[in-house]
């Protein structure tokens, strides 16, 4: 594997954990880095640094950002987001890697891309969740800007510097792993 191939799918690794934060964000930096030359797609996927995707995504994902921070909204928005993340983490796989085997590239985009996505989602989902339960809604706004701050950071470190993304991405895992862990309960033997 080249260089070049090494990036693209540490690109798409960053890129489909940013989707777990926030699904159209990521699909919207990455329509403007290919708008503007920063990243080539494949060309199946040139059509996401259209004019009119770029105009497309940049008004979906301000109504997304903002709509979180709407108490009971933003719930409602993790019900279809947590299936909507498993797809766009894997479009935005799909579409970063280059110069490999169409069923490697699948392959990869549905575990790691799909995959990532669905799990940080799907813990994302778990805490506004339990803040909505524990405060009523009014520790939401606070989730979602945090959710927010990070899927920019993890966004613009995969455009701009693929490998570091990389490792944010392991240790948002680890971390999300680690409260996994702290929360379930323990058998006794």
């Amino acid at each position: 594997m080249n260089t070049e191939t090494i990036l693209s799918i540490f690109l798409g690794i960053g890129l489909a954990a940013s989707v777990g934060f926030r699904v159209f964000l990521p699909l919207f930096a990455l329509s403007l880095a290919s708008y503007f030359g920063v990243w080539d797609l494949n060309e199946n996927w040139e059509w996401i640094g259209s004019l009119a995707a770029v105009l497309t995504l940049g008004i979906a994902t301000l109504v997304e950002i903002f709509a979180y921070f709407i108490p009971w909204v933003d719930n409602l928005l993790d019900s279809a987001a947590v299936p909507l993340a498993a797809i766009a983490g894997t479009a935005v796989m799909v579409s970063t890697i280059v110069n490999l085997d169409p069923v490697v590239t699948w392959s990869l985009a549905i575990i790691a891309g799909g995959g990532t996505a669905t799990a940080i989602k799907g813990a994302g989902a778990t805490s506004r969740l339990a803040s909505t339960a524990t405060t009523g809604g009014l520790a939401n706004p606070l989730v979602a800007t945090v959710e927010t701050g990070t899927a920019v950071v993890v966004t613009a470190a995969s455009i701009f510097a693929p490998i570091l993304a990389a490792v944010l991405v392991c240790i948002i895992l680890f971390i999300i792993f680690r409260i996994y862990r702290s929360l379930r309960p323990r058998s006794r033997t």
